[in-house]
């Protein structure tokens, strides 16, 4: 099972990876099917039904949007947020859909799109069901579609195969566990990236693979600029203030005094610009995820403004050990806060960051491991428990902390060989994947339980 890093590494938009970009991959891919199988032209109405963490928290996470922007023909990696408005204004108020923008019918969104917030199919709690009617009522297509965790999705009928993943290529070096990546670069005499570089170059020309990773960091870019100058509130009942914009400012501001503390509040500016963005729906990198976001990108910037004599090719190192490492827990657990709460999400970017800072430091593939477990370690448990099931309380701030924390982890492991290496990476996954499952539904992004339900507001 080969999982690229542009697969865990993608360009999408915010707020949420497996709430607004996989159901719209979803869409997009259900309607392409019927235009495969000659069904669209004869589609006269189209019915869509969500379940479990979808339907109980996808108005806050804008799940209806995405899905009526797929069912349009966008994908949230090419996709301007800026038309989203008026296209969902032109929907809405035509009740009309243009299917993938060549088969126009009618819909009536309150009868179109059902939220089944008291049922649950068992595969996994981000379940769709489209289904396609012809102007006799009679099915054509009906099928269910999960989205299950940074934007990845499967459709039911593939689940009998061993993975849900749709990409079985054969690669060099395959690894599902940690032990069998140190394995293949003790061998080989790899670095981690070089290793992952090396299965990428099996699947994508080097060319390809060197302006995808630059448009990763640029979008980064992107995103930490974007957040520190759109100024305002965040969308949704809680009336967020945006706070980048006034961190930015004042870390900026030419008569302050700076302080070595200040280090502290440039990664959390960091963090908070990315995911205020996301919030706001804005163009992000999933890293692993939506709601992990910023985590990457903040640490990604520290060592580029704080370290003074930096590595060859320091983003393509990073970003390649960022992938490996979430790749770890992609197939030993999951990255799905629906299924292991949000050290799923935070708790593996945290991971996913801490060794890739290590990487780019000049630490052995040994300390990459010890670090990424670190920042996992103390992570484990961490719950999902969205406010009004928004992407802001408090998820904004989570990135702050789990950036914060992966430096840290980072830091300890280079003071460390790994000979008396206690706790393995493969360990602590294993242990994460226990702990999701025997976490309680209600902190599994449903806002049914935690600060959801414990937080007033007007």
């Amino acid at each position: 099972m080969f999982i690229s890093v542009f697969d865990l590494l993608s360009v999408g938009i915010g707020p949420s990876s497996s709430h607004t970009v996989g159901p719209m991959r979803a869409a997009h891919a259900y309607l392409s099917e019927l235009l495969e199988n000659d069904l669209l032209v004869r589609t006269v109405r189209l019915q869509v039904e969500l379940y479990g963490s979808l339907a109980l928290t996808g108005v806050g996470h804008k799940t209806d949007e995405a899905l009526l922007m797929g069912l349009s023909g966008h994908l949230p990696e090419t996709i301007s947020p800026q038309i989203i408005p008026e296209t969902l204004k032109k929907i809405r108020t035509s009740k009309k859909l243009s299917l993938l923008g060549k088969h126009s019918i009618r819909f009536n969104e309150k009868r179109d799109l059902v939220f089944h917030k008291d049922k649950v199919i068992p595969y996994h709690s981000n379940a769709m069901r489209f289904i396609a009617f012809d102007e006799d009522e009679n099915e054509l297509f009906n099928e269910i579609i999960y989205s299950i965790g940074g934007g990845f999705i499967v459709e039911h009928r593939k689940i009998q195969h061993k993975s849900p993943m749709k990409k079985l290529f054969k690669t060099p070096y395959p690894f599902s566990t940690c032990k069998e990546l140190l394995e293949h670069c003790e061998k080989k005499g790899f670095s981690i990236d070089q290793l992952m570089l090396e299965n990428e170059k099996s699947h994508h020309t080097e060319k390809d693979i060197h302006k995808g990773l630059a448009t990763l960091w640029k979008t980064m870019q992107e995103s930490v600029e974007n957040g520190c100058k759109n100024e305002g509130h965040l969308p949704g009942k809680l009336n967020v203030k945006r706070r980048a914009p006034d961190l930015y400012k004042f870390l900026t501001n030419p008569n302050k005094t700076k302080e070595a503390e200040d280090i502290f509040d440039w990664v959390s500016l960091y963090a908070l610009a990315v995911n205020e963005e996301n919030a706001a729906g804005g163009r992000i990198v999933t890293a692993p995820t939506n709601g992990g976001a910023g985590v990457v990108p903040a640490v990604l910037h520290y060592y580029e403004k704080f370290t003074e004599k930096k590595c060859d090719r320091w983003v393509e190192v990073f970003l390649l050990t960022a992938a490996a490492l979430g790749i770890l827990y992609k197939k030993g657990a999951s990255i799905s806060a629906a299924e292991m709460g949000c050290q799923g999400e935070v708790g593996v970017a945290c991971s996913m960051a801490a060794g890739a800072l290590v990487a780019v430091w000049g630490g052995t593939p040994k300390q990459v491991e010890i670090a990424a477990e670190i920042g996992m370690e103390h992570n484990l448990g961490l719950t999902c428990d969205p406010v009004d099931g928004l992407v802001q309380v408090p998820c904004i701030e989570r990135n702050t902390m789990g950036a914060i924390k992966a430096i840290n982890a980072a830091r300890l492991a280079m003071q460390r060989s790994g000979v008396n290496n206690k706790v393995t990476l493969d360990e602590v996954i294993k242990t994460m994947f226990q702990t999701g499952k025997d976490m309680q539904s209600i902190y599994k992004e449903t806002s049914l339980g935690g600060l959801a339900v414990n937080v007033i507001y007007c």
